[in-house]
């Protein structure tokens, strides 16, 4: 058995832990930039306040409801995440952090153990230790455990939180209920595709020839298609390594001259740096984008982005830096105000199996320099920067609404009154 275990609205949750006023009041989290609605609380959904919405486009609406808004506050909720994670790695030794609200347990040889008390148990326990609260599904496979976890938290007054899919029957109820779009693994195109010839839930999906499905959606889908089934083929991923990474900002402000460009680029090409070499990774191939302001519409529209091959596959920021801002000397044009730039690093390997190339070698003092740049700005908060960042310019997201780091920083730490 598989169990799903998600923390429900866990951003606005975790600004609930520490703010109980907030309990019953419609809490949304805003993007970087406090750009778009990225997290809602229930009440915030009712209200009728969709995800991805523009800030600005919600004024009215937040205003004459009393919306509380928050700005992103990652160190919070990254370490409120750490201590869900801890905990719920006490109920099983084999398990899977798929994001940063959710964990895969697999439950192999708990075949004695009543499933929806465990379930419960690791509610009360996370709750009890973090005031998060949690939603869990147990199934015979990880895809029909995503179907159970959506089940026991639409369904919560009857589930209490908690729902256990281990019959036949309860299999073949769950998945008529459960909306081919809604699937797990099943994007919008093949949702669209399968909905064109009938199948309009995870049911009908499974009762497809296993042949037809390999054929129409590659070996990725027939693996989904068993899984939902109730054969277990889908594993758990106990270390998983992103296969791209990225930095993308949305600017405080638009931005207009190519030396400003050039600063953010040099800036973004150093924290995605940081992060490959964190998961002790290498790339070969970077991607740069920029664009203007589509919610401009009185201001000329411009976005292109481009790929660029680095020499040999790397971790360093100097390399890296350097292939980012050659990849924008090409797509930048003049006359334009830009207000978002990216860079993606495609092609990882780890660091371990770099693939050697005949003409270009590796300086290896670079990785000396990077291990200690990066042992550096961990314990003094990015003081370290690199030439192509400008040296006396601090530059921060625009978060208005952001909420103290509580779990974290000894200066910000709760006040109790009594």
């Amino acid at each position: 058995m598989f169990a799903l275990i998600d923390c429900n609205n866990f951003y606005a949750s975790c600004e609930r832990v520490f703010n109980p006023e907030l309990n019953n009041q419609p809490v949304v989290v805003l993007s970087n930039n406090d750009g778009c609605v990225i997290a809602r609380s229930n009440e915030a959904k009712a209200l009728g306040i969709p995800m991805g919405q523009p800030a600005f486009q919600l004024e009215k609406l937040i205003r004459e409801n009393n919306v509380k808004v928050f700005s992103s506050n990652y160190a919070l909720y990254g370490d409120m995440s750490s201590r869900v994670m801890n905990i719920l790695s006490q109920f099983s030794p084999e398990l899977e952090v798929y994001s940063i609200d959710e964990i895969f347990l697999k439950l192999e040889g708990f075949d004695l153990y009543d499933f929806h008390a465990y379930g419960t148990q690791m509610i009360t326990t996370v709750y009890k230790n973090t005031g998060i609260p949690i939603s869990v599904g147990i199934a015979p496979t990880k895809a029909l455990a995503k179907v159970a976890n959506k089940i026991a938290k639409k369904f919560k007054d009857r589930t209490n939180g908690t729902y256990v899919i281990n019959t036949p029957e309860k299999i073949e109820k769950a998945l008529r209920w459960t909306e081919i779009g809604d699937v797990w693994g099943i994007g919008r195109r093949y949702a669209t595709k399968l909905k064109n010839i009938k199948v309009n839930n995870a049911w009908q999906f499974t009762q497809l020839p296993a042949q037809y499905v390999l054929k129409e959606m590659t070996i990725v889908g027939h693996r989904l298609h068993r899984d939902l089934s109730g054969v277990p083929t889908l594993e758990l991923d106990e270390i998983a390594i992103k296969k791209n990474i990225a930095v993308t900002r949305s600017f405080d402000k638009m931005l207009d001259d190519y030396e400003d460009m050039k600063e953010r680029v040099s800036t973004y090409a150093a924290k995605v740096s940081s992060k490959l070499r964190n998961q002790n990774s290498c790339c070969k191939v970077a991607y740069i984008f920029i664009h203007t302001n589509g919610h401009r519409e009185d201001l000329p529209q411009y976005s292109n982005g481009i790929t660029v091959q680095l020499p040999y596959s790397t971790n360093s920021t100097i390399v890296i830096s350097k292939a980012a801002l050659r990849g924008l000397s090409r797509i930048f044009k003049k006359g334009y105000q830009y207000k978002k730039a990216g860079i993606i690093l495609m092609d990882l390997t780890p660091d371990t199996e770099k693939q050697l190339t005949l003409f270009y070698k590796e300086d290896h003092r670079h990785q000396i320099l990077m291990k200690t740049i990066d042992r550096l700005n961990l314990n003094c908060f990015d003081k370290v920067k690199f030439g192509g960042q400008d040296l006396n310019h601090t530059w921060k997201m625009r978060q208005e609404h952001l909420s103290k780091r509580y779990s974290t920083r000894l200066n910000e730490i709760i006040t109790v009154k009594c």
